[in-house]
């Protein structure tokens, strides 16, 4: 399994509207790519010193390749919207993640 995470800081101005969005519009749309099985966003527990509240969207799929196709297909959009919508006031960086074992 491959988890596709994005750490994301949010600027507390536009903090309620960001989360409202990623939950009721942004994951579920992701999810309807078919490209994913599952999300969660995970709150940071780290006061940061730049400010705004930090989350990680961990989205988990099947392989590399889906993930690459994501990245082809879909990712662009996505990520123009999200530009749009919250501009500077969003600050995102992505990794890739391998599961090893669960226990």
């Amino acid at each position: 399994m491959i988890i596709y995470n994005v750490t994301i800081n949010i600027h507390e101005s536009v903090h309620d509207q960001w989360l409202s969005w990623m939950q009721q519009k942004h994951i579920p749309e992701i999810l309807a790519t078919g490209k994913f099985f599952s999300a969660r966003i995970v709150k940071v527990l780290v006061e940061e010193e730049m400010g705004g509240t930090t989350y990680s969207i961990q989205y988990e799929t099947d392989s590399k390749a889906t993930l690459e196709a994501y990245y082809n297909e879909d990712a662009p959009a996505f990520r123009a919207e999200g530009i749009a919508l919250f501009g500077d006031k969003m600050l995102a960086f992505r990794t890739e993640l391998e599961l090893i074992s669960q226990h």
